[in-house]
């Protein structure tokens, strides 16, 4: 399993970075692309951005120039820098493999845009 942190409560335009370890799931981090997700009320949960284990990353429409993935393979921790957030950037984010595993699916950090 992984575990997420780093959500909260921001203005629309403003900022957050999430967290993503990989405590329980070393093997899963470590040879497999790894994804953000996200679940929207009512939504089906989506693909934000992912990361191959060489760096190489894949952005969804609505996340191109405004987010970044980035992982450090040493410490077995995956983030996503998230600016100009959007109100409709709410939603529980969830790390997991790309393609996901239910296995591995967290509690997931809650992200509210909103003045």
């Amino acid at each position: 399993q992984f575990v997420e942190s780093g959500g909260g409560l921001v203005q629309p335009g403003g900022s957050l970075r999430l967290s993503c370890a990989a405590s329980g799931s070393i093997f899963v981090f470590s040879t497999y692309t790894m994804g953000w997700y996200r679940q929207a009320p009512g939504k089906q949960r989506e693909l934000v951005a992912s990361i191959t284990s060489g760096g190489y990353t894949k952005y969804a429409e609505s996340a191109k120039g405004r987010f970044t993935i980035s992982r450090h393979n040493a410490n077995y921790t995956m983030y996503l820098q998230m600016n100009i957030l959007k109100p409709e950037d709410t939603a529980v984010y969830y790390c997991n493999a790309d393609p996901p595993s239910s296995l591995y699916w967290g509690q997931g950090t809650q992200v509210t845009v909103s003045s």
